[in-house]
C-alpha cells in the first residue's frame, strides 16, 4: 500500500508524522521545523503563502491573511483573503496541499494518503468538509480519527501491557475534547467522548485582550476593536503574555504607538502576574467540567477509578490547567506523551495499521464510539420536529439498534425518513444527514401501521439504515458513508451563491444563525422541487420573516416562524 502518513490539522499549529522503522518519525515542513502555525495567505504578489510566512504577514497585512480556519469548518461561513471570501475547505486545503508538498520533500516520494485528526465532538459535517479538504488538497484521506483517541494511541504503543483507564484531556488552540479509554491486552476501547468544539487556547488569548482594551479605553477614550492593526499587534502580544505567564509570575505587555490620543502616538503598557491572567480564565477553566462529567455519567466510570489522566494540546502547558484537573477529579495528570506532538503520532500509528506496517493481531486493536447521537425527524404529541434518538452518543461501535414507528395520520401510504446527528430535541436544530421514502404503506387509520427502523454503523464509517413496514415487509433502505463526501461536494462561495435560492445575507453572519441552518436549507431544497407559486411565495416569505428574526437576535420570533416553516415543510413531504 501507499505511504500513509498522520496528519494533526489543528486550530493553531500543525504537525504531520509518519511510522518507520518501528517508532514514529515526526516530519520537518520546508522551514526544516517540526511545527507549522495553521495560516494561510496571499502575498503582495498575489500569491498563497503558507505556515511561517503567513503569520509573519500577519500583523502588517491582516485582511490578505486566514488563521484559525478549523474554528469556521462546517458552519458554513466564508473568510476574506485578499478581498475575496474562502470556504474554510478551500484554505484548509491549501495548508494540507503545503503539508503534502513537505512530507513528500522529507520522505522523497510523492504522499498522497493521510490519516487526519479531528476533535472528538466534531459533528457529520465538520469531518466530512475535513476529508474535502484534504481531497482538495490531492490526499487521500484513509480515515478520520478523533484526536483524544490518536493520543491515546500514542501513549498505548509503549504500555499495551497495562490494564488501565485512561481519560484524555485535549485542550489545543480551538478546541477542547476529553476522552474516557479502557485500555486491556494491547486494546483500546474508547468508552466515551464529549467536548467544546468552541474552547481553547484562542479564548485564553482573548480574555487577556479583553482585559486589556477595556482598560486602554478608560485611560484613553479610544476602543482598540476599531484598530485592526492594533487588534492583530494585540492578539499577538496577548498570546506571547499567555505563555510566558505559563512559566514565570508576572509579564509586562508592551506595545509602542499601538493608537493616536489628540494626533499623538500612544502606548500600552500594562503588567500582567498570573494572578490576575487566572482571574481573568477561571470561567473558561469551569467550562472544561461539563464535558467530563458527560464523559463519566455516558462511561460509567467514577472518578476514583480512572487511573492516567494524560493532557494533550498546547494550552495544557498552563499550570492552572492541571491543578484544575487535579482538584476537580482528585488525581494529578500524567506527563506521558508530548502534549504537542501526541496527536499526530497517534495518527501516523493508526496510518501503519491501515497500511499493514503495524499488525493488529500483535497486541494493538482500537475501538471508538459515535461522538453524536443518530436518529430521526418524527411526530410526537403534536410536535412535528421531535428528534427520536435510535443510537444514543458515546456507544461504542460497530452497533446495530431498531426503533419501532407508527403512522400518523388516516390513509398514510408513505413516510419520508430524515436522519439527523446531534443532541438537541428538536430534529431540524441537528445536523441532517440524509432521507429517504418508503412507500407501500397499507392504507390505514392513524398508528394501526408500525414501521421498525434499523440503524447500524460499523468501524468503516458506514451507516445503513432500513426501514421496514412491520405487517408486509415492504422495506427501503439508505446508506450512508460517514467518512465520505461524495454526495454533497463542498461549493466555493459562488457556487455557493448560484445554488442557493437566496443570496449571501447577512443572516449568516448571525451568532444564533447555526441553530436554524438546518430548517432553512433544507426549505431551500424543497423549494427546489416546488412548482406552485402560492407555495413557493409562501415559503420564501417565512424564510425572510425567519432571516430577518436571526439578524435581529430575536430567538423568540425566530422560534415561531421556524416552527411555522416546519410544519408547513411537513405537510408538502408528505
Amino acid at each position: 500500500m501507499s505511504t500513509i502518513i498522520g496528519i494533526d490539522l489543528g486550530t493553531s499549529t500543525t504537525e504531520a508524522a509518519i511510522y518507520r522503522n518501528g517508532v514514529v518519525e515526526m516530519i520537518l515542513n520546508l522551514d526544516q521545523e517540526i511545527i507549522t502555525p495553521s495560516a494561510v495567505g496571499v502575498d503582495d504578489n498575489g500569491e498563497w503563502v503558507v505556515g511561517k510566512r503567513a503569520m509573519s504577514q500577519l500583523i502588517l497585512s491582516p485582511q490578505n491573511t486566514a488563521i484559525e480556519v478549523k474554528r469556521k469548518i462546517g458552519t458554513g461561513d466564508f473568510i476574506s483573503v485578499g478581498g475575496r471570501p474562502y470556504s474554510p475547505v478551500e484554505l484548509s486545503a491549501k495548508l494540507l496541499s503545503y503539508v503534502r508538498k513537505y512530507a513528500s520533500d522529507y520522505l522523497g516520494e510523492d504522499v498522497s494518503h493521510a490519516v487526519i485528526s479531528v476533535p472528538a465532538y466534531f459533528n457529520e459535517k465538520q469531518r466530512q468538509e475535513t476529508i474535502a479538504a484534504g481531497t482538495q488538497a490531492g490526499l487521500t484521506v484513509e480515515r478520520i480519527l478523533n484526536e483524544p483517541t490518536a493520543a491515546a494511541l500514542s501513549y498505548g504503543l509503549a504500555h499495551m501491557e497495562e490494564e488501565s483507564h485512561i481519560l484524555v484531556y485535549d485542550l489545543g488552540g480551538g478546541t477542547f475534547d476529553v476522552t474516557l479509554l479502557e485500555m486491556f491486552g494491547g486494546i483500546l476501547e474508547v468508552k466515551a467522548s464529549a467536548g467544546d468544539n468552541q474552547l481553547g487556547g484562542k479564548d485564553f488569548d482573548e480574555a487577556i485582550m479583553n482585559s486589556l482594551i477595556k482598560g486602554f479605553e478608560k485611560k484613553h477614550g479610544i476602543n482598540l476593536r476599531n484598530l485592526r492593526q492594533a487588534m492583530v499587534k494585540l492578539k499577538d502580544e496577548a498570546e506571547r503574555c499567555k505563555k510566558a505567564l505559563s512559566t514565570e509570575d508576572s509579564y509586562r505587555v508592551l506595545i509602542p504607538a499601538i493608537a493616536k490620543v489628540g494626533g499623538q502616538p500612544v502606548e500600552l503598557d500594562v503588567t500582567l502576574t498570573r494572578k490576575d491572567f487566572e482571574a481573568l480564565v477561571k470561567p473558561l477553566v469551569a467550562r472544561t467540567h461539563k464535558p467530563i462529567d458527560v464523559v463519566l455519567s455516558d462511561s460509567g466510570i467514577t472518578a476514583n477509578r480512572i487511573d492516567k489522566i494524560i493532557l494533550v494540546g498546547g494550552s495544557t502547558r498552563m499550570p492552572m490547567i492541571a491543578a484544575d484537573i487535579e482538584a476537580y477529579l482528585g488525581k494529578t495528570p500524567d506527563v506521558a506523551v508530548n502534549p504537542d506532538y501526541a496527536v499526530s503520532e497517534g495518527a501516523a500509528i493508526q496510518a501503519a495499521i491501515m497500511a499493514g506496517i503495524i499488525d493488529p493481531s500483535e497486541g494493538l486493536i482500537m475501538t471508538d464510539v459515535n461522538s453524536y447521537s443518530l436518529g430521526v425527524r418524527c411526530l410526537n404529541d403534536g410536535n412535528y420536529d421531535y428528534f427520536s434518538v435510535i443510537i444514543p452518543r458515546n456507544v461504542t461501535i460497530p452497533v446495530s439498534k431498531t426503533e419501532r414507528y407508527y403512522t400518523s395520520y388516516y390513509g398514510q401510504t408513505r413516510v419520508n425518513i430524515e436522519i439527523y446527528q446531534g443532541e438537541n430535541p428538536n430534529a431540524s436544530r441537528n445536523h441532517p444527514l440524509g432521507e429517504f421514502f418508503l412507500d407501500g404503506i397499507p392504507a390505514n387509520k392513524a398508528t394501526a401501521e408500525s414501521i421498525d427502523i434499523t440503524f447500524s454503523y460499523n468501524m468503516n464509517g458506514m451507516l445503513d439504515i432500513t426501514a421496514k413496514v412491520v405487517s408486509t415487509g415492504k422495506d427501503a433502505t439508505i446508506s450512508i458513508n460517514m467518512q465520505k463526501q461524495d454526495e454533497a461536494p463542498i461549493l466555493s462561495y459562488e457556487e455557493d451563491e448560484e445554488e442557493a435560492s437566496v443570496s449571501y445575507d447577512d443572516w449568516k453572519e448571525s451568532p444564533i444563525s447555526d441553530a436554524y441552518r438546518a430548517i432553512i436549507r433544507r426549505a431551500e431544497r424543497v423549494l427546489k422541487r416546488l412548482k406552485d407559486e402560492d407555495t413557493i411565495e409562501e415559503i420564501n416569505d417565512l424564510l425572510d420573516d425567519l432571516k430577518e428574526a436571526i439578524c435581529k437576535e430575536d430567538e423568540a420570533d425566530a422560534d415561531d416562524y421556524e416552527d411555522e416553516l416546519a410544519g408547513l415543510l411537513e405537510s408538502l413531504e408528505d
